[in-house]
């Protein structure tokens, strides 16, 4: 199996993506269903896993980057 060049193994950034649009598409429901504002939590739960895939993609790039120079 190749080594990855980024922070997540290819299962851990599938799960990472289905966690992200389960957490984003809760957030919305919830809001419609919840008279409370806890629906902010699923919110900033997505957003924090949107960072860590974020800074997965910057890290693979530049690994690439640096790969083809």
């Amino acid at each position: 199996m190749p080594q990855s060049s980024g922070i997540l193994s290819t299962r851990q950034r599938r799960l990472a993506w289905l966690g992200f649009l389960l957490a984003a598409l809760q957030a919305p429901v919830s809001a419609r269903l919840v008279s409370d504002d806890s629906w902010l939590f699923s919110l900033c739960v997505a957003l924090m896993v949107a960072t860590v895939l974020l800074a997965d993609d910057a890290r693979r790039r530049t690994a690439d980057a640096r790969a083809n120079d």
